[in-house]
């Protein structure tokens, strides 16, 4: 590789990359187009997929398409006037509903740090040092409305921290950072929930003096030298809402945190700019999709007798339903030369699908039987559609193609 296809190959994340050669490998393998492409074969292969991949997916295989045409040097067919008429029509017959993570409010924050410091007090030498490290992971993430990809990436070299004053994060770069140049973030020390003096407990029991700030920690206790993965924050929060008795645990994803926090200083009087500026959204529509702002219409509930249906709600939530789910994975490697392929359904056996009672169902390894609870069929979707998010991402970046469906044997819907 030359100086320059270096540089070149820095300049595109990893994520996408993996993204991108997914999608030229669905395009092929599994649709039987070729390459280079012409329009009507693009749009052919929309149409095919409208009713089972979301607009969002075909946007990205698209994108990966186009990708690879502009590198090869031939036309981009995925800008045809036709292509783009199709595209327009799928999103206006099979609309897609945004889903949203749930927000950790503050009271719950609180009843996640007690819970944290019980273990730290009374729990085995292992349990203390997680619930230090976790404690770490979720303040820092809420004051500072972190992604999980942002605090698996934070590292000690990067962070100055002093007790009762503050700390300073630098991120070398993030989603929204499309110029490379990373940024600085300020956290308060504060008189309750402070995510200094938890960083530098947790630094300090760890003894970090360089490298990821947040790793995995070993069933013996010992502390790893990688970062943790982005995927399996999410099961940690998961966990750690379970484990301190927080309703709807199973709802809380890897925004919970963002949302969470930008729901408290919206609560709190932030106007839009400074809220903006504080988290490093770069428009007020990003902004928007975090914050739950309150319910103009509740007083209106209360003083006119309507309010029963939201109490029948909150006695439907206090019993959960629990659906026995079939889930059908099929990894296959990017390339016959690929090891990777028993390394990735190893993850998504340990951080997708054994936090739902995991239970194999052939000796393939193809199929298995998940026990999910939920409300209502709104939030099991939302549930199964971060748990497909996270099962992709893991295939993407061990370089394997992903082919799975989940399936309630009562109704036979399917979610893929």
């Amino acid at each position: 590789m030359t100086d320059v296809d270096h540089y070149i190959r820095a300049a595109t994340r990893d994520n996408t990359r993996l993204s991108y050669r997914a999608a030229v490998e669905h395009f092929e393998s599994h649709w039987g187009g070729f390459l280079p492409a012409t329009a009507d074969s693009v749009a052919r292969y929309l149409v095919d997929y409208a009713n089972t991949l979301s607009v969002n997916t075909l946007r990205q295989r698209l994108a990966g398409l186009a990708a690879w045409h502009l590198d090869q040097g031939f036309p981009d067919p995925t800008k045809a006037p036709h292509v783009k008429k199709v595209l327009k029509g799928i999103a206006e017959l099979h609309p897609v509903v945004q889903k949203q993570a749930k927000p950790i409010q503050l009271e719950q924050l609180t009843l996640l740090v007690n819970s944290f410091d019980r273990f730290i007090k009374n729990g085995s030498p292992k349990e203390a040092l997680q619930s230090i490290r976790d404690k770490a992971l979720l303040l820092i993430g809420f004051w500072r409305a972190f992604r999980s990809d942002e605090l698996a990436r934070l590292s000690v070299e990067h962070i100055q921290a002093e007790f009762g004053k503050g700390m300073e994060i630098f991120v070398p770069r993030s989603k929204g950072d499309h110029s490379r140049l990373g940024r600085r973030y300020k956290a308060p020390a504060l008189k309750q929930l402070c995510p200094v003096e938890a960083y530098l407990d947790w630094i300090s029991a760890a003894q970090l003096n360089s490298g990821p700030v947040f790793r995995s920690i070993s069933r013996w206790g010992q502390v790893s030298d990688d970062a943790l993965h982005p995927a399996s924050i999410i099961g940690i929060i998961k966990k750690c809402c379970t484990r301190a008795d927080i309703d709807e645990a199973n709802l809380f994803s890897s925004h919970s945190l963002r949302r969470g926090f930008a729901t408290w200083a919206n609560a709190q009087g932030w106007d839009t700019k400074s809220l903006m500026e504080y988290v490093g959204w770069k428009d007020v529509q990003s902004a928007m999709r975090y914050i739950d702002a309150p319910d103009p219409f509740s007083q209106y509930r209360s003083d006119t007798g309507i309010a029963k249906p939201s109490l029948q709600i909150e006695r439907d939530e206090q019993h959960p339903i629990q659906s026995l789910l079939e889930v059908l994975l099929i990894l296959e490697p990017y390339s016959k030369l690929s090891k990777r392929t028993e390394r990735a359904r190893k993850l998504i056996e340990r951080h997708c699908l054994s936090p739902w009672s995991m239970k194999k169902a052939d000796s393939e390894g193809r199929k298995y039987e998940i026990t999910v609870k939920h409300n209502d069929g709104d939030s099991l979707d939302e549930i199964l559609d971060e748990l497909l998010h996270q099962m992709h991402q893991i295939a993407s970046e061990n370089q394997c193609m992903l082919e799975v469906n989940i399936r309630d044997p009562r109704t036979d819907k399917h979610w893929d």
